[in-house]
């Protein structure tokens, strides 16, 4: 009898259901050049506490300042924060990707998603402990834009919460990565 080795997986570097380079989509890939923070935003309280990581966003100064979020609307925060008006806007650091991770549904969170990473009850959502800012805002519009819901947003509180930039999570070409590394320091 001739025994052959057994079959086995070979690792590969590409992603196993990525789409073939000449098949992806440029608008995609070009999202995916710009740099974008990592957050999470929340919103309600108790069992009904809601959270979701949001990378789509961006912040306008003013009086008020204003917050624009791109948001799943089929997400339990889109729902909670249609149904409160507010939400909490947590601003992730490096050893938070786990965090964002969970938010985003990438890993698993036994026991609820809240219960990875130290959070506190805040005045419309949680909290993250060791976030590196925190924004209380006001929806002010809500509604559809491409695949996502727009919301548009007062800052009614800003807390920041650790002066050191260097560790501030970033997103950019399917990675996490700091702010240092992004700017290349």
């Amino acid at each position: 009898m001739n025994e052959s080795p057994e079959p086995g997986a070979a690792i590969h570097p590409e992603h196993p259901f990525a789409a073939p380079a000449d098949a992806r989509d440029p608008a995609r890939q070009l999202r995916g050049r710009l740099v974008a923070p990592v957050t999470v935003w929340t919103a309600g309280s108790g069992s009904a506490a809601a959270g979701l990581t949001v990378s789509s966003m961006l912040m306008a100064g003013g009086e008020p300042p204003t917050v624009c979020g791109l948001l799943d609307p089929d997400s339990d925060l889109a729902e909670a924060v249609g149904d409160s008006g507010q939400a909490v806007i947590n601003v992730l650091r490096w050893p938070h990707r786990t965090i964002a991770d969970v938010f985003a549904g990438l890993h698993p969170s036994p026991g609820g998603p809240f219960r990875t990473g130290e959070w506190s009850a805040g005045p419309v959502g949680p909290v993250l402990a060791d976030a590196a800012a925190v924004a209380i805002v006001t929806v002010v519009e809500q509604r559809p834009m491409g695949w996502s819901s727009l919301v548009t947003a007062t800052v009614d509180d800003i807390q920041l919460l650790d002066s050191d930039d260097d560790d501030l999570l970033a997103y950019v070409r399917g990675r996490y990565r700091t702010i240092t590394a992004v700017r290349g320091g």
